[in-house]
């Protein structure tokens, strides 16, 4: 059964790599590149949404659907598609985004995961920014995430043949990045990791506002890496931010003041939770991007 799975694997990773191999560089009409640091406007466009199935996608990749319905229903154009057509859809989303100029959005999973990495880099190619993408455990062979992404998130299990891809980003990315492993949750697998209701619901909310969401400086990134405990739910942070702290501060008094859970410090800091902390050190803080009307964070109080 190894045997076979691994077969089959490396099937599907040729598909793809004949569905999206060919020349990406093209020398006419190319769209001039957005400034690195250029907030994106309040008044922008709902993001067009392209989503990827993985192999055997009408069976076992049934999640695109149905966050492709929720997507819709939220007023989001969104379309789904086999990772197979990869190249060809890319191609008309470069011709459509010359149109108009409607901010991209990739998600896939599995080797739609795959596709959406590959995709984001043909857009590269025609100087073209991706606002977000978005891979739910990708395959293995996927490769990194290009420049021109502005966010980048990837839920995956580690420990997976059928995905299992634990994407990094090319050297010199400056964007928004977060990586949630979920080795540790047994009752998440390969072919369910796609369906799970608090991912969709969570992505749905982020795109929907993702017009009204202006990029912060990009050196204010700074890439989160997880493991997610198996007790804790999952949230999608974007990026972390440095946190200096002050006299009396502990990591708890850091995560009650920042509304999240102790662990995310204590693993994204790689220190104890007991572990003092120095005036003026620096702590590492997940955060989710929100327009500015929503961001009326509690001031920190007064010592």
């Amino acid at each position: 059964m190894v045997i076979r799975a691994a077969l089959s694997i490396c099937v599907l990773v040729a598909v793809c790599n004949l569905a999206v191999a060919g020349p990406v560089a093209r020398t006419t009409n190319t769209v001039a590149a957005v400034p690195p640091d250029a907030p994106q406007a309040p008044t922008s466009p709902q993001p067009r949404v392209y989503l990827f199935r993985g192999a055997l996608g009408p069976i076992f990749s049934r999640g695109m659907d149905r966050l492709t319905d929720r997507l819709q229903k939220a007023g989001i154009r969104a379309d789904v598609y086999e990772f197979t057509i990869c190249r060809l859809i890319a191609d008309q989303a470069i011709r459509d985004y010359r149109e108009d100029g409607v901010p991209i959005v990739l998600i896939g999973h599995s080797m739609g995961g795959l596709c959406a990495l590959t995709f984001a880099g043909i857009l590269r190619s025609e100087n073209i920014r991706v606002s977000l993408v978005v891979t739910i455990d990708p395959a293995q062979a996927s490769p990194k995430v290009p420049l021109n992404v502005e966010r980048f998130i990837n839920v995956f299990l580690s420990d997976n043949v059928l995905g299992g891809g634990d994407v990094v980003a090319e050297p010199g990315y400056q964007g928004h990045y977060a990586s949630f492993d979920m080795k540790q949750h047994d009752e998440v697998t390969h072919i369910n990791i796609d369906k799970m209701g608090s991912i969709h619901e969570q992505l749905v909310a982020a795109i929907a506002q993702l017009a009204a969401t202006p990029l912060p400086a990009r050196e204010e990134a700074m890439p989160l890496r997880y493991v997610v405990p198996p007790d804790a739910p999952l949230v999608l942070w974007d990026s972390g931010t440095p946190q200096i702290a002050r006299s009396g501060d502990t990591l708890q008094t850091l995560a009650a003041l920042n509304n999240i859970p102790l662990w995310s410090l204590t693993q994204v800091n790689q220190v104890s939770d007991s572990a003092p902390l120095s005036v003026g050190q620096r702590i590492l803080v997940p955060r989710r991007l929100v327009p500015p009307a929503a961001t009326a964070a509690a001031p920190r109080p007064k010592r």
